[in-house]
């Protein structure tokens, strides 16, 4: 006989685990099933590792220029065992978190290979054996993997994926980073910061290629400055690997090929998603394997909904989160509950974020996409040489950018590099959200000294009134 349950979700990412703590605070019977570990991808393998790593890159990073902060450090190394080891403890500790988090919502775990056998079963293959599930709704939050080179799959020990970038077997002493989004660039900092010798080849014009074309002009100039080769315009056309290293033939953008010689090659080249072999074929409509949603997450089939990177995008965890709670919420309003009011995602609101050396962070239209939506548009730029806590803290590299629509003043988009930006976008985020104009943003009072008074300039030099530059 099948266990039955209200809502059944099959995945434990970021979206699922969310997704299953609101069904749980909801009243409603829920459990959840996983094959690998509780946390998903992000995390385990993703999001919060990778932050450990880069943190202690960081680090390394000011103790090799503490005399530029008056102070001495002889004989700096790094350890790169033990920031991995750091870095896998951070990642234990997150998922024993999330463990917790199940027994305390009284959420049932079962762990091993979902399959779905209906539009609100499943089977499950596990220790237990095979398990029978069955709900009134099920949400799929089955996640995506790194996409492979046709040419080059990874292997673990020349080509690496993130996954193995995570826990490398030995540190790259020339390195070739094939991809330019968040997490390419992620790890080409990690590494550069770490003394690896980094090349990033990127197929499209300029790197980080979502962000606003500013961003990335910067960072490219950023990252040169700091000793990477950054390759725009430009191809992989070809890997062979050896028992000590990897040959790449890339065609530059001026359509000259070179065979080069690299120790290893991290492949970041996009995400696929893990929709093949959980039955979901015939429930479903897909468009490249990215199961099709509507802004409450429901598919075509009823009692079926999906989240996070399964779907399209932006494949970021905290919008797999905020999808979580919407389905959770639109699934107990159908149930009866009519004390919820499940709003749909917005996703000209969603920030984000890229932890490379300086940071980048990002929310709505960049300047460019504003003007092709047909927005006259005011843009404030400010830098952080302008400010005194950036000058304080020896972070005066960066500026923050603001579109706002020049007829109304809504805030259209708002773009940053430098010191801590990952944390200062939420700021702007909110003012989206309740959607905000300029003349509410300039009557804000930001404190002094912080790096966020540049948020207020940026806004008050859209419309010719900076008072520090």
């Amino acid at each position: 006989m099948a266990d039955k349950y209200d809502v059944i979700v099959l995945g434990s990412g970021p979206g699922g685990y969310v997704a299953a703590i609101r069904c749980a605070q909801l009243g409603l019977k829920t459990a959840i099933v996983e094959r690998e570990n509780l946390g998903g991808i992000c995390l385990n393998w993703g999001c919060i590792p990778t932050k450990a790593l880069l943190r202690s890159a960081e680090i390394f990073h000011y103790m090799q220029h503490a005399q530029d902060y008056g102070l001495k450090a002889k004989e700096i190394e790094a350890d790169l065992e033990a920031v991995v080891k750091r870095s896998r403890g951070v990642a234990k500790q997150l998922n024993q978190g999330v463990t917790h988090l199940m027994k305390k919502n009284k959420i049932t775990v079962h762990m091993g290979e979902g399959t779905m056998t209906g539009p609100t079963s499943l089977t499950v293959k596990g220790d237990k054996g095979e398990e029978k599930l069955e709900a009134k709704h099920v949400i799929v939050a089955t996640g995506a993997r790194a996409r492979d080179l046709p040419f080059a799959k990874a292997d673990g020990k020349r080509v690496w994926t993130y996954r193995h970038a995570m826990t490398p077997p030995e540190m790259p002493k020339k390195l070739l980073v094939i991809g330019s989004g968040a997490i390419g660039i992620e790890f080409a900092s990690f590494y550069n910061d770490m003394g690896a010798e980094v090349t990033v080849v990127e197929m499209l014009d300029r790197i980080v290629p979502v962000e606003d074309k500013d961003v990335s002009t910067f960072l490219e100039k950023s990252l040169t400055k700091q000793g990477m080769t950054i390759m725009t315009g430009a191809g992989v056309e070809d890997l062979k690997v050896g028992a000590s290293g990897v040959k790449a033939k890339i065609k530059a953008k001026d359509g000259k090929t070179s065979d080069t010689e690299f120790s290893h090659v991290i492949v970041a080249v996009g995400i696929q998603p893990n929709t093949e072999n959980v039955g979901l074929e015939k429930l479903v409509e897909m468009d490249r394997g990215f199961i099709q949603i509507d802004p409450y997450g429901r598919t075509k089939t009823k009692g079926l909904w999906a989240i996070g990177d399964c779907t399209p995008g932006p494949w970021l965890a905290h919008k797999a989160s905020h999808e979580g709670v919407t389905a959770a919420e639109a699934i107990a309003q159908e149930l009866g509950n009519k004390d919820v009011h499940p709003h749909p995602l917005d996703r000209n609101n969603i920030p984000g974020c890229t932890y490379c050396h300086p940071q980048i962070a990002s929310v709505g239209m960049t300047e460019a996409k504003a003007k092709e939506a047909g927005h006259e548009v005011k843009v404030g730029n400010f830098p952080f040489i302008g400010n005194g806590k950036a000058i304080a803290l020896g972070e005066a590299e960066g500026f923050i950018k603001t579109v706002f629509d020049a007829k109304t003043g809504e805030l259209l988009g708002a773009h940053m590099i430098g010191a801590e930006v990952t944390e200062l976008i939420q700021g702007y985020t909110v003012g989206k959200t309740l959607e905000t104009t300029e003349a509410e943003l300039m009557q804000t009072v930001f404190p002094h000294p912080t790096l966020s008074e540049m948020m207020h300039e940026s806004v008050l030099g859209a419309y010719g009134r900076a008072l520090h530059i």
